[in-house]
């Protein structure tokens, strides 16, 4: 993110730049002409309004002027209120809530379902029968889809599992709640009816590839080696913990460990007896309730694969493994069921790893009126004190991304500030004169801070970008009136006549970017939207 905003920063700057010192002047001299006033002429309104307009600033100047000779007969006034703008600024950044990238509202829904273990294919597609009865009438939607057998968490097929998608109509269309977090809410109280099927309800993250939950992405991990039951007792307890702090509104896991299975028992030593490998066994059983490839071959420039597999009617049960057989060395046919035995187990539908170590995902969404900074808080702290020795954590996805990149915001502010320091000194020939533009950006954060904690939006990355536009802005309008303030130093006036000419005449220039720039902004306050989340951020902060 920081990268691509360098870029396109820096190409703006560029083009800006070739514009003031060609076209600007240029069109300044096409543009400007001589209007000067006859004051025993009658004037127009327009020139009224500019006559009027001028008094006024004057007055604002003379009282803006008055101010700074105060500040400069009164040193200590000047330096104690700079002092409490860096305090208070200090102390805004560290309570204001940290984020990454807000939630937009994409105008989707998801609904993950789960059903109890084993539960067939036909009882799953019952239950998203019955949800999309529950959500026909649902005064937002567009369009709704469901589909059964999918695990929608781990990407991988299962018949106990589901997924629906509700495609939301545009907001202004959506009746009475247009909020995309009520929406979700209104649909989690239908869903709460259903008997027999949990529900888990979420958007998609707004940017693609990282996650497929717009939330907390962790992976607990299992470094002694042990039991899946056990491992899966652990994850629940801390699920638990999660679900009682009040910065988590949902943790979710999808791994369960009560599927129930065959065991298949190989007896190896009566099949080295009848000349059987057991690597046969496992080919046929393979062959025959799996599928094998036998062949492939191309016709009408199409290309085809050959399969084996057995009927469906001879591999619905344990006992169609009477009728297989399995040839061994001697060339003769041996029943299988006389090597093989089946045993009822519980255990997992499938297994991931992170790191080599057995792992199991875990999936949380922040509660409104939380940042996910602070929930990643919570997650850390409820790690902390109810993980046992030899279980560990790892946030994963979007959520890794921002705790890196949040160690990266401190580094390049740092650089940004240091950069512009040495930069001035290099220009000014001076160490102390930057110091003047540098110690006028603390005022600027200040009031970032105060702006978006009002506004209830958290330090996310939009903000610290707008914050690096705002470094440049601040030190842009400083560096006006101290360049101005040295070449009247230079010209032989004294420090304080220096500096109060050069902050009245660079006042109505600074008034007037500062102007543009806000008004610029208006129409990211009010953007509404997919994006409307990131222009709030970057236009109010």
């Amino acid at each position: 993110f920081y990268r691509q905003f360098a870029f396109t920063l820096a190409i703006a700057i560029v083009i800006s730049a070739v514009n003031a010192l060609t076209l600007s002047p240029a069109l300044t001299a096409l543009f400007l002409k001589e209007n000067h006033i006859n004051l025993n002429e009658k004037k127009t309104f327009k020139e009224k309004f500019f006559i009027g307009f001028n008094t006024g600033f004057e007055k604002l100047t003379g009282k803006y002027l008055g101010s700074l000779r105060f500040l400069i007969r009164y040193k200590w006034v000047a330096i104690t209120g700079l002092v409490i703008v860096i305090i208070s600024t200090t102390i805004l950044v560290k309570k204001t809530p940290s984020g990454f990238i807000p939630s937009e509202d994409q105008g989707f829904i998801a609904i993950s379902l789960s059903m109890p273990a084993g539960a067939s294919l036909d009882r799953t597609t019952e239950v998203i029968k019955e949800l999309e009865a529950k959500l026909g009438n649902l005064e937002s939607k567009k369009t709704l889809m469901g589909l059964s057998g999918f695990n929608m968490l781990t990407q991988s097929a299962s018949p106990s599992m589901g997924v629906s998608f509700i495609l939301l109509k545009p907001a202004e269309e959506r009746g009475k709640i247009k909020d995309i977090n009520e929406i979700m809410n209104e649909v989690r109280g239908r869903l709460a009816t259903i008997k027999g099927a949990s529900f888990f309800v979420f958007t998609f993250p707004t940017v693609p590839g990282f996650s497929n939950i717009d939330g907390l992405d962790m992976v607990l991990q299992d470094r002694t080696g042990g039991s899946l039951d056990k491992f899966s007792g652990i994850s629940q307890k801390f699920i638990g913990e999660l679900m009682k702090r009040p910065e988590i509104a949902v943790a979710f896991t999808a791994f369960r460990s009560d599927y129930p299975q065959l065991e298949l028992e190989v007896n190896d030593e009566k099949a080295e007896q009848l000349g059987v490998r057991v690597k046969d066994i496992m080919q046929t059983m393979q062959a025959y309730f799996g599928s094998a490839q036998a062949s492939d071959f191309n016709r009408f420039g199409k290309y085809y694969r050959v399969m084996v597999q057995a009927d469906k009617t001879d591999r619905a049960a344990p006992s169609s493994m009477d009728g297989v057989f399995v040839k061994n060395s001697l060339g003769d046919m041996v029943p299988i069921n006389t090597l093989v035995k089946l045993k009822r187990v519980y255990g997992p539908e499938n297994v991931s790893r992170y790191n080599l170590f057995n792992s199991i995902g875990i999936n949380a969404i922040p509660k409104p009126g939380f940042s996910s900074g602070d929930a990643i808080k919570a997650v850390e702290e409820v790690a902390l004190q109810q993980l046992p020795f030899g279980y560990s954590y790892e946030f994963s996805g979007l959520t890794k991304e921002e705790i890196t990149s949040g160690g990266q915001s401190t580094v390049i502010f740092a650089l940004c500030l240091l950069f512009v320091y040495f930069l001035l000194a290099a220009q000014y020939e001076s160490y102390i004169l930057p110091l003047a533009v540098v110690l006028s950006i603390p005022t600027g954060i200040l009031g970032v801070f105060l702006a978006i904690n009002l506004t209830g939006i958290d330090n996310n990355i939009y903000v610290q970008v707008a914050l690096v536009m705002l470094i440049g802005l601040l030190a842009k309008n400083a560096i006006l009136i101290v360049e101005f303030a040295v070449q009247r130093r230079r010209a032989g006036k004294t420090i304080t006549a220096a500096a109060i000419e050069a902050a009245k005449l660079r006042l109505r220039p600074i008034i007037m970017t500062s102007l543009a720039f806000i008004v610029g902004m208006i129409p990211m306050m009010n953007a509404v939207g997919p994006s409307a989340l990131g222009n709030h951020s970057i236009s109010i902060g």
